[in-house]
């Protein structure tokens, strides 16, 4: 399974509005995709999952796909853009 460890960018985490476009991307990806933080992993498709990890600024996130490695860069992007500052 392809992971990869980034670093989360926007400046208030991934709150609602950074955490929608991650999990509509993750949704959209054609294969499940995870995201984990502090030993807890969930289905990174699901909002409510993905908010209850209280992503914050700096926090080291790992991603996780059971397809190609290259769904893994269109979420490595959002995760490492800082989507407050736009």
């Amino acid at each position: 399974m392809p992971e990869r460890t980034v670093t989360v960018a926007s400046a208030q985490g991934l709150h609602a509005r950074p955490a929608a476009l991650f999990t509509r991307a993750a949704a959209g990806a054609g294969a499940k995709v995870t995201i984990a933080k502090g030993g807890k992993t969930v289905d990174a498709a699901s909002i409510l999952s993905v908010l209850s990890l209280g992503v914050v600024q700096g926090d080291e996130v790992t991603i996780a796909t059971e397809g190609d490695e290259s769904i893994l860069d269109g979420l490595e992007e959002l995760l490492t853009t800082d989507h407050d500052e736009e």
